[in-house]
């Protein structure tokens, strides 16, 4: 096989080029297999002086390519409080197999739509489906988290028994709270899955913690209690913020005087 052809398998196209044509747009490296009566000029196919010549115009375009699709960020960190459990769950794992890495704390404060004696009915009849032949070796397992059951959900929207897929799960991250190093991250929200913005004011819902202490798990005092001293520690670190900022703009405006302000600004500060 030829080397040009080794190359073009790989882009799994067939490419023609003209002799007299020069590459100057790596969009037009490409053609399709046509006639020659069709365009009016004989097309031969690529010899090495034309690889030559259209390798550099590839890699700038790889280069581009790259710097544009490098738009994720490290760690994504969600606050779940006051998400809808299934409109969450969708947009994480469409991010999730795009390749960005995700974290969901407070997963006790997602939402359901609808009662909670619905919710719990839906639950119960959940936790009779088992195996026949061994329900502890065989499954499905009834995790009764809510980190777990959101994780569970996801894993719904994702085919993870593929590689890709087992990929994206292990991008995924939940906790019940917020513990450390979580806690002093940025933490954002997902407006299309927000309670507030989805449902209608009165429709009635339930939190996903409610649900899942009836169910059996064991460490909502638990998790409340951790918050609390969060909570409260928070706040004091704000409060430091705040007086430092007031410190600082009493001592930006004591300290220059006009003067010296506008020789500064001359020197671009």
């Amino acid at each position: 096989m030829w080397p040009v052809l080794q190359i073009l398998s790989q882009i799994q196209k067939l490419a023609f080029y003209d002799n007299n044509a020069k590459p100057t747009n790596p969009n037009f490296l490409i053609y399709s297999a046509r006639s020659s009566t069709e365009h009016g000029s004989s097309r031969q196919p690529l010899n090495n002086n034309h690889l030559d010549e259209a390798i550099p115009f590839l890699e700038s375009n790889r280069q581009t390519q790259a710097t544009t699709m490098s738009t994720f960020e490290p760690v994504v960190v969600i606050d779940g409080k006051g998400h809808l459990l299934g409109r969450l769950a969708s947009v994480v794992a469409k991010q999730l197999l795009n390749g960005q890495k995700i974290v969901v704390v407070r997963c006790e404060a997602l939402n359901i739509s609808g009662e909670f004696f619905r919710a719990k009915l839906k639950y119960h009849a959940y936790l009779r489906k088992q195996t026949r032949y061994n329900p502890t070796r065989g499954g499905p397992f009834h995790f009764r988290a809510p980190g777990k059951i959101f994780y569970k959900t996801v894993r719904g929207m994702i085919p993870h028994k593929t590689a890709r897929g087992t990929a994206a799960m292990e991008r995924l991250k939940v906790f019940e709270g917020i513990p450390p190093p979580y806690d002093k991250k940025q933490r954002v929200v997902v407006p299309q899955a927000l309670r507030v913005l989805r449902l209608k004011p009165g429709r009635k819902y339930c939190t996903v913690g409610r649900l899942s202490h009836e169910v059996g798990w064991k460490y909502q005092d638990v998790v409340a209690r951790l918050e609390e001293r969060r909570k409260v520690k928070s706040a004091a670190y704000y409060e430091r913020k705040k007086a430092a900022r007031r410190q600082l703009a009493e001592a930006q405006k004591s300290t220059a005087s006009e003067g010296v302000k506008s020789e500064l600004a001359k020197l671009g500060y």
